[in-house]
């Protein structure tokens, strides 16, 4: 390409988020990357017993910070997961629940958080035979 070439390329950016144009898995992508980052599944499960404010959300999901809260439920909220509903008090109150979507999907959520919490320990030891056997490596 010339130092005065002026015209269109298609670059990374211009294609879907699956990085092809038109690729048939990309939808499923985009949601599962929404569902299945550690946040959301922590904030669907505490969501499935019940619509909260944002603080009890905050003390309800161990080590999220503020910021991360908010990017979170904002992410849910645009993808149909979460309802933010705010009341005409002084001061504004805000609470957070799921919609019938979200509500569909908190059975899987919570099968995958027990199944988390259930394997927690062997996958725990399996990490550390693997770390024991391979001190060099950086995948942590």
């Amino acid at each position: 390409m010339s130092l005065t070439h002026t015209g269109v390329t298609i670059g990374p950016a211009d294609l879907d988020p699956c990085g092809q144009p038109d690729h048939a898995d990309c939808g499923i992508r985009e949601v599962l990357d929404r569902v299945g980052d550690k946040w959301s599944v922590l904030v669907i499960v505490e969501l499935a017993n019940g619509a909260r404010r944002f603080r009890e959300l905050q003390r309800a999901v161990d080590g999220i910070s503020q910021r991360m809260l908010t990017l979170t439920v904002r992410r849910l909220e645009r993808d149909g997961l979460v309802l933010r509903t705010v009341y005409p008090t002084v001061p504004a109150q805000v609470d957070y629940r799921l919609t019938a979507t979200g509500e569909s999907l908190t059975h899987l959520v919570k099968a995958l958080a027990d199944w988390s919490l259930g394997h927690r320990d062997s996958i725990a030891r399996a990490r550390q035979a693997y770390d024991a056997e391979h001190p060099d490596n950086d995948i942590r």
